[in-house]
C-alpha cells in the first residue's frame, strides 16, 4: 500500500529528485562550502550536548540576545507544532493566519483544535512571515500586529527567507522584533535543506513561554549534523559566502523574470529569491496538467493553490541553464496539439 503525503511541499516527490527544481526556495548558489564541510565533519558517533550550551551561546552572540531566549528546534515545522501546542494548552481558542501562507500553520492549528480567526482581536496565536511565502513580499499589517500584541498572546514571525532577501528592508524595528517570536531556518539560505535544524528567539518579555516550550521539547531535537550546520551559520565564512550569493541571485532573478515574461507569464513582485507567476497556459491544458507534463520532463514548479493562490506557481530563482530548460520545455508544451 502506497502512502500519500498529507501535506503539499516542494522538492523530491514520488518521482524522485527533480532534475530542474524550481519548487523550493533553497539558495541555488549552494551548498555553502563552509557549512557543507562542517556537516561532513560532524561526529555522528556521539550525542550532541543535550543542553546545546555552545550552540546557544553562538546563536545568542550572533543575534545579540540573551542565551535563555534561544530555543533549538528540529525544524521550523517542528517548532510550529510545538508552539501551537503551547498556545492550545494555555487556553487559546483561535489562530490568525496571513491570507497566503505556509500550510503547516493551519495544519498545526487544526491538529490542536484551534479555530481560524478572521479578526486579529479574536486570536491568541498570530503567524507572520517576511519575506512572505509564497509571494516573497512584505507582510501586510505586520507592524500593527507587533504594536498591538496583547499580553500573553503569541506573535511568531517566520524569518526563513530573511537571509535570502534581495531588496527592501524588514518591516519591524529592532524594538518591535524584541517583542516578537522569531523563527529561523538557515538551511534554506545555506542550500542545505536536507539538514533539518532550526531555532527560535523568544521575546524579551516572554521567559515563561520560553520555559514552557523547553518542557514540551523532546530530548536532542537537533542532531550532530544540524548542530554543525547552525554553528557554521554564525561564522564569517558562511556569512561572507551568503552575501556574495545574494548578488548572484539578484542577477539570476532579473533574467528569470524576463524569461517568464517572454513566455507571456505575469510575474508578481517579490523581495526574495523566489517569486510567483501566472503562466499563460498552452491551449487545452489546465495548470495541473501543464505542471504534470513538466514534471515528466524533469522540471518541477510549485503550484500555489495550497497557499490560497490558485492559478499561479512559485518559482525559486535558478541558474541560467535551468531557466533555459524551463523555457524550452514550456515552448514544447505550447506546440503540443490539444
Amino acid at each position: 500500500m502506497s502512502v500519500k503525503p498529507s501535506r503539499i511541499h516542494g522538492g523530491p516527490d514520488g518521482l524522485g529528485v527533480p532534475l530542474h527544481d524550481f519548487s523550493t526556495n533553497s539558495n541555488a548558489c549552494g551548498p555553502c562550502p563552509a557549512a557543507l564541510a562542517a556537516v561532513r565533519q560532524a561526529d555522528a558517533t556521539r550525542y550532541p550536548d543535550a543542553g546545546y550550551t555552545a550552540l546557544r551561546a553562538r546563536l545568542a552572540a550572533f543575534h545579540g540576545v540573551d542565551e535563555a531566549r534561544v530555543l533549538p528546534a528540529a525544524s521550523a515545522s517542528e517548532f510550529i507544532f510545538r508552539i501551537t501546542a503551547l498556545a492550545a494548552g494555555q487556553g487559546a481558542c483561535a489562530v490568525w493566519l496571513p491570507p497566503h501562507c505556509y500550510g503547516d500553520y493551519a495544519q498545526a492549528a487544526a491538529a490542536h483544535g484551534l479555530a481560524m480567526a478572521s479578526q486579529t482581536g479574536d486570536a491568541q496565536l498570530f503567524w507572520a512571515c517576511e519575506p512572505s511565502s509564497p509571494l516573497g513580499s512584505a507582510q501586510a499589517g505586520l507592524a500593527a500586529l507587533a504594536e498591538g500584541r496583547r499580553a500573553q498572546t503569541l506573535l511568531v514571525l517566520d524569518r526563513a527567507y530573511e537571509p535570502l532577501r534581495l531588496n527592501a528592508a524588514p518591516t519591524l524595528t529592532s524594538a518591535q522584533l524584541n517583542t516578537t517570536w522569531q523563527l529561523w531556518t538557515p538551511n534554506k539560505a545555506l542550500g542545505l535543506t536536507g539538514v533539518r535544524a532550526a531555532y527560535a528567539i523568544a521575546p524579551a518579555d516572554q521567559a515563561n513561554h520560553a520555559a514552557a516550550l523547553e518542557q514540551r521539547c523532546p530530548s536532542w531535537p537537533v542532531g550532530a549534523h544540524g548542530e554543525a550546520m547552525l554553528m557554521a551559520w554564525t561564522g564569517r565564512d558562511a556569512q561572507d559566502w551568503l552575501a556574495a550569493s545574494l548578488k548572484t541571485l539578484r542577477e539570476w532573478k532579473t533574467r528569470q523574470i524576463a524569461l517568464c515574461e517572454s513566455l507571456g507569464w505575469r510575474c508578481l513582485p517579490s523581495e526574495a529569491n523566489f517569486f510567483c507567476a501566472q503562466p499563460a497556459l498552452p491551449e487545452g491544458l489546465s495548470l495541473q496538467e501543464a505542471l504534470a507534463a513538466l514534471r515528466t520532463r524533469g522540471i518541477k514548479l510549485r503550484d500555489t493553490a495550497s497557499f490560497g493562490l490558485p492559478g499561479h506557481v512559485r518559482l525559486g530563482v535558478q541558474p541560467p541553464a535551468v531557466q533555459d530548460a524551463l523555457h524550452n520545455a514550456w515552448q514544447q508544451l505550447s506546440r503540443i496539439p490539444s
